[in-house]
């Protein structure tokens, strides 16, 4: 077992300002620079058969590649994605409904062309790409939804490179998709049927060539069956309203004018807080994901994985209140994740500084040796023990190894004696000594005072750490401890959070981070792979800051008496806010983009500014949401994107200048000073170079032991002191429900988000189960909307003039103050009563002449 639970260094300054004055900010991404790749795909866009380069549009030269531009001609909008200008007929292109004798480029007219022929050599590939992109019939927004490096045009597969995907498959499940796609093929005319006795093999890469080219995911609008009825009822309960209020404020009860007057404002509130339910969900959609896919572009056999690193966070607090039990079976279901092992970490936040936690995490990483080879042998789900063995169906169905009933009832009986240990834990628990905790090697606990501790970091698992059962390596296993002291405010769970997002920085700095509540656990071991199909996307994913899952609960009554199930809010709330400008944070089941909490602005797109508002109707003639010119000097950090690849050797801030070399051209104006950099990140060289590597990674020249004591420097109490952490950076402080808040600073610098609801429920959790935890629990909730109502940072007045669009701004609104909704529901509950009493009613009586 590697690792070290040592104290802290001393707080210390970042050395002397005057050598590191020529530090310099990461320049923005240019985009003077003529573009080599498809802005759809990824691939290299090729050349004419004249040796010039291929051009798509002859308005705007928006790169699009031949097979990209193909696909679109035949089954998109026929439009340029950028200037929606309609595509013209090249050289070579088969005719589609629409073109025109003037609309052929080159002018000749080759009638050989208007009926191609596939073949299997090199120099008709771009006919074999036409049919891939031409797969996804509902393909809509070509320059969203592709997804990762796609395949060459003019590239193959090897063979050996396929075998994975291949063996994913019976032979008839095979046959029947290699048939399916030759259909397809055939109904383009990019294949005849004289062809079908070729190549078995060649046709078999055709296909895995063609599924590797779609895109990762699509967009799934509602049916208009669905929506429309119900923008209907919304518009004429609209105009019911209109005549309603007209009524009611025309026809005063003069005799109960108080009375009449608390009425008319309860009810006006009412209307309001309507509009702002309703109008949210005006464009909900859902989204599909195809993980094969994400598999072929990024997994392909004898090349190096090319996904992406993420980092799992979970946060606890009080193991007597939160069962250390339930936290090893969230810890033990995010090391059995199906995803790469050298590309997974787990970072594990005891904001109480438990030794019970610590020793519960010591057991947890030792059962995983025997827990993960067997959740991977017979691909078993959940892979959270408690809830797998718990589980009343048939274990045996979809299981063939002819070991699987023994290994089954040994591993449980495993896990029994697991849970023997840990509850033995716990009940040692219950009574601490006088002299506080001793740790195994007879020190102190270092955590006896919850209030008075250094931080603490122990590395359990990982590259150095403990193999399992089979030989193999086992993903990273980080216990943290943030140090605490009289005198500091430490912010609760967002102060927590933002100490896991410096110490995974500096030890594994995975671009994604994905965070769970402790009784949160994965119940879809792919689900890491379901968030990549969005963050991986070449375009669309730049722009993401996060993307968001349903939260799920277990032992939910049947007649869910506490409406723990939430389902108007996330099945479809959610979903509306998914067709704006994306779902709102909701504090657990999250997979964020690192550079997105470190307060950078998305890219800037290429795209030309529209002059209507995105969010509501073509028809629609409001000026809600309409662009703005951007104005000419914004934050030098937050008002800029900032682009870096590859590695920075760290430890002195002066040797980040190096990875700034090549850069000269740029304006001096773009770049960041080091106090700058030390003002918003703090004084810790390794962590600020870690944010500037987007691709993640740790800088060169670094040793475990430098790292972990960097680690134990960037948790102490006093590092966020005069930086912008939770203010600009990180997950903001200032309200209990620091979720929302940092959702909405994210959306108002103009990042999207995204609402992802695989088949199987991704995360599964525990929901309240008396009525006072459920009463404790909302009026939590209540709290917080009203601390961010409080602040500067309401939606009414925060960030307007921004990138926010108005329909996200109503849903943030609805958010803050629907707490009030108390205040008129009680007066207006009370108000029949008093007339009763008094005689006296809100509504004129009519009077007989």
């Amino acid at each position: 077992m590697a690792g070290i639970a040592v104290v802290p260094r001393s707080f210390h300054s970042g050395g002397d300002d005057d050598d590191h004055d020529n530090l310099q900010q990461r320049p923005p991404t240019r985009h003077s620079a003529a573009p080599k790749a498809c802005r759809v795909c990824g691939d290299e866009i090729g050349v004419k058969e004249d040796g010039a380069p291929f051009v798509a549009c002859h308005v705007c030269g928006f790169p699009v590649c031949r097979p990209c531009y193909e696909y679109e001609r035949s089954d998109g909008n026929q439009c340029c994605p950028q200037c929606n200008t309609r595509y013209k007929r090249h050289r070579g292109s088969p005719r589609v409904p629409g073109d025109h004798e003037d609309d052929d480029f080159h002018g000749a007219d080759d009638f050989d062309d208007e009926f191609p022929i596939k073949h299997h050599n090199q120099d008709e590939s771009n006919h074999q790409d036409v049919a891939a992109h031409s797969e996804n019939r509902d393909y809509v927004q070509p320059q969203l939804h592709t997804g990762g490096p796609a395949f060459s045009s003019t590239g193959s597969v090897a063979g050996k490179d396929l075998e994975a995907e291949r063996e994913a498959y019976s032979n008839a499940e095979w046959t029947e998709r290699v048939e399916k796609w030759k259909m397809r093929q055939e109904k383009r005319g990019l294949v005849s049927k004289d062809d079908g006795g070729g190549n078995d093999q060649g046709e078999e890469d055709e296909y895995l060539m063609a599924e590797a080219r779609q895109p990762l995911w699509r967009k799934v609008p509602m049916p208009s069956s669905r929506v429309n009825p119900y923008r209907i009822v919304i518009i004429l309960r609209l105009i019911i309203l209109c005549f309603f209020f007209r009524f009611r404020i025309l026809t005063p009860a003069y005799d109960a004018m108080p009375l009449w007057g608390i009425s008319v404002v309860c009810e006006i509130w009412f209307a309001l807080s309507w509009i702002l339910d309703q109008f949210p969900k005006w464009f909900p959609i859902n989204r599909e994901t195809y993980l094969d896919r994400l598999s072929l572009r990024f997994e392909r056999e004898g090349e190096p994985n090319k996904l992406a690193p993420v980092d799992f966070f979970v946060s606890t607090v009080d193991p007597l209140k939160e069962p250390p039990i339930i936290t090893a079976n969230t810890v033990l279901s995010i090391l059995a994740v199906d995803y790469p092992v050298d590309k997974v970490s787990c970072y594990v936040s005891d904001d109480g500084a438990s030794m019970l936690l610590f020793d519960t995490l010591s057991e947890t990483a030792e059962f995983a040796r025997r827990w993960v080879p067997f959740c991977k042998k017979h691909n078993v789900e959940p892979r959270a023990p408690e809830f797998y063995f718990s589980q009343k169906i048939d274990y045996l169905k979809d299981k063939v190894h002819p070991n699987f009933v023994k290994e089954r009832r040994a591993m449980k009986r495993e896990y029994e004696e697991f849970k023997v240990t840990i509850n033995a834990l716990v009940a040692k628990a219950q009574k601490k000594p006088e002299e506080g905790w001793v740790m195994q090697d007879g020190t102190p606990w270092p955590g006896n005072n919850t209030r008075d501790h250094p931080g603490m970091i122990q590395v359990y698992l990982g590259s150095e750490g403990a193999l399992d059962v089979e030989g193999k390596e086992l993903p990273r296993l980080v216990y943290v401890s943030r140090e605490k002291r009289p005198g500091y405010s430490h912010h609760k769970k967002a102060g927590a959070m933002n100490a896991l997002i410096r110490v995974s920085a500096v030890l594994t700095n995975a671009p994604f981070m994905l965070n769970l509540d402790c009784d949160h656990y994965l119940n879809n071991c792919k689900a890491a792979r379901e968030a990549m199909c969005f963050l991986m996307d070449p375009q669309f994913g730049k722009k993401l800051c996060y993307v968001q899952f349903p939260q799920r609960f277990d032992g939910i009554d049947r007649h869910d008496r506490y409406a723990n199930r939430n389902v108007v809010f996330f099945d479809i709330n959610m979903k509306g806010l998914d067709g704006i400008q994306g779902p709102v944070y909701v504090g657990t089941g999250c997979v964020f983009n690192r550079q997105a909490l470190y307060g950078y602005d998305p890219p800037v797109s290429e795209k030309r500014p529209k002059m209507t508002c995105d969010c509501w109707p073509s028809w629609c003639c409001c000026c809600f949401g309409r662009s703005r010119k951007t104005k000419s000097k914004k934050k030098k950090m937050a008002g800029k994107h900032y682009s870096r690849k590859g590695s920075i050797p760290a430890f002195e801030l002066e040797e980040i200048e190096e990875g700034l070399e090549g850069y000269e051209e740029l304006e001096k104006s773009s770049l960041m000073s080091q106090k700058n950099f030390e003002k918003r990140f703090g004084q810790s060289p390794v962590f600020i170079a870690s944010t500037l590597m987007e691709e993640g990674g740790l800088p060169e020249g670094t040793t475990s032991s430098s790292l972990i004591k960097e680690a134990i420097h960037v948790i102490s109490c006093g590092y966020e002191e005069k930086t912008e952490w939770g203010k600009e950076v990180g997950w903001i402080y200032g309200s209990v429900t620091e979720d929302i808040l940092t959702g909405f600073k994210m959306h108002c610098r103009g990042w999207k988000s995204v609402y992802c609801c695989p088949e199987r429920a991704a995360f599964r959790g525990s929901a309240p189960i008396n009525l006072s935890d459920r009463l404790h629990q909302v009026l939590r909730w209540a709290l917080g909307s009203i601390e961010i109502f409080m602040s500067h940072h309401c939606p009414l007045w925060y960030g307007w003039g921004g990138k926010l669009k108005f329909l996200q701004r109503l849903a943030y609104i609805n958010t803050v103050v629907y707490p009030f909704t108390s205040i008129p529901l009680l007066a207006y509950c009370t108000i029949p009563a008093v007339c009763l009493l008094t005689g006296k009613f809100i509504i004129p009586t009519v009077s007989r002449k």
